[in-house]
């Protein structure tokens, strides 16, 4: 057996034992006594769906919902009555505001609308609990608490009234109106008592009634608003500027409550019977549902609220104070946060094709002197390499290398002068030489051994040696013709050759 089994079969037999009646009476009745108390002060906001007390046995209404009957609730309904005539103004308050009596009676009807919340549901229960043996599916078509008691209180036990009807129409909608109607006509419900319909009327009305009385309310505390905390009530309304104020205790304590907190103000946890609490928002008080955040999109609401909250304590400093009763800080700090809201909101900008910047470094300088002109001859294609590189059309080349595919030796032996090795001098670049430096070396070519016979490319095999039929073997120069025939071409043909006079021969 695994660790998880047992602490469940340790969970099962702790179960059993409670249910054996192993605890004192006084004990378990003092615990559900502690808990009924709870569930009556507190509602059913904080109680899990498994604890929660089944209202089908009750007598009626009245004995679980004593609040309308309270005398807290009249008091303070009188109260409102007298203050709603009156009018005042936000420089009739001196001193404290919490010490004004206006001021406590909001504080405390703000606090009377958060228990009509909790009676409301607890009305809810009881009604739902009861009409559960008449119509049981309408829990579940008809989520909205009032909805559903208002729905009750006009079918009862005749379910044919969801066709035609006009009252119904306007509490819910013409798709929802057409599910109950095919709905109420397959249910299995039974049918309720004259006492069991009596009580069901009884809770509606008095669930209605308190809703009226709750809007009452906010009616008067938002009308009141302005005066006590204008600039607070200029940014997030009048409503919800009552609610923060009402839980923080008064707008003092308010003012001196950091933003992080005064955001979190109205945070609460509702497990609906037979619903889901998974979509409910973890840590979004009242700021975050009033209007001014709610406006913007889902994905900016976190953002809008915590800067709503930190200019609402701002506001509320200044109210706490009594500066600027015209409210207008509030209207400025309202400007500043719709500013930032459009900011936001605002699309991105369309990104612009940028052209290359220019270059940092400008152009070098090219190097130019003889010493340019030789490097660069040196280092210029030869000739072996111009043919290896020239390609013939429409022509089949051999490969070089087998395992080279594609690797051919170009124009390569099939044609040229031979020269493969010849620099290759630019004719406009090359250095200019004058006719006087020509002849100056052309002599000492001459004088100095005259031309090898690779510069003058005369075959190596020529001898000097000659047989003749005189003397037989006779040393002969083989270049002397040629010489001689090089030195007239040089002396009238060459370019640097000079004019000369020639003598007329007279006539005998």
């Amino acid at each position: 057996m695994s660790l998880a089994d047992e602490l469940l079969a340790d969970l099962e037999e702790a179960g059993d034992e409670g249910e054996d009646g192993l605890y004192p009476e006084g004990e378990e009745g003092e615990s559900d006594g502690e808990a009924t108390q709870g569930m009556a002060e507190g509602g059913l906001e904080d109680i899990p769906e498994e604890m929660e007390v089944d209202y089908s046995k009750a007598e009626s209404v009245a004995s679980i919902a004593k609040l309308r009957n309270s005398k807290q609730f009249s008091e303070i309904m009188d109260k409102i009555s007298v203050y709603v005539g009156k009018q005042r103004m936000n420089s009739e308050v001196s001193g404290p505001v919490e010490s004004d009596p206006e001021y406590r009676l909001i504080v405390a009807a703000n606090n009377l609308t958060v228990e009509i919340d909790n009676e409301l549901n607890i009305i809810h229960k009881f009604t739902r609990d009861k009409y559960s043996k008449r119509f049981p599916e309408l829990e579940s078509l008809v989520p909205d608490s009032l909805d559903y008691i208002r729905t009750v209180k006009e079918l009862g036990n005749n379910l044919e009234k969801c066709k035609n009807n006009e009252t119904l129409q306007q509490i819910l909608t013409n798709a929802t109106i057409m599910v109950v109607s095919v709905t109420a006509s397959t249910t299995q419900g039974s049918q309720l008592s004259e006492d069991e319909l009596k009580q069901l009327e009884e809770a509606c009305d008095m669930a209605l009634e308190l809703n009226q009385s709750k809007h009452r309310i906010y009616e008067y505390v938002e009308s009141r608003m302005s005066f006590i905390a204008p600039n607070l009530s200029t940014i997030v309304g009048a409503s919800t500027a009552a609610k923060i104020m009402g839980i923080a205790g008064g707008l003092t304590n308010l003012s001196k409550m950091p933003a992080c907190n005064l955001m979190l103000l109205g945070a609460q946890r509702r497990t609906l019977s037979g619903f889901s609490s998974t979509s409910l928002l973890p840590h979004t008080g009242f700021i975050y549902h009033c209007d001014v955040v709610q406006s913007l999109p889902p994905d900016l609401r976190r953002k809008a609220a915590r800067l709503v909250a930190a200019k609402c304590t701002l506001a509320s400093r200044v109210d706490s104070f009594h500066e600027s009763s015209d409210g207008k800080v509030g209207y400025d700090l309202k400007e500043e946060i719709e500013r930032k809201f459009d900011k936001w909101q605002e699309p991105p900008p369309v990104k612009q094709v940028k052209p290359l910047p220019a270059p940092l470094d400008g152009q070098r300088k090219k190097r130019g002197g003889r010493r340019y002109r030789k490097m660069k001859e040196r280092l210029g294609l030869t000739e072996i390499r111009k043919h290896a590189n020239r390609m013939t059309f429409a022509e089949i080349e051999d490969d070089a290398y087998q395992e080279d595919l594609g690797f051919s030796l170009g124009q390569l032996g099939k044609s040229g002068s031979g020269r493969v090795r010849q620099a290759q001098v630019n004719e406009a670049t090359k250095a200019r030489i004058s006719k006087s430096l020509q002849r100056t070396l052309q002599k000492q070519s001459m004088s100095f051994g005259g031309k090898s016979t690779v510069r003058d490319r005369s075959s190596g095999t020529s001898s000097s040696v000659a047989f003749t039929p005189l003397q037989g073997l006779e040393i002969v120069n083989p270049q002397a013709a040629e010489k001689k025939v090089a030195e007239a071409n040089q002396k009238y043909f060459s370019n640097m050759a000079e004019f000369l006079k020639v003598k007329k021969e007279s006539k005998m």
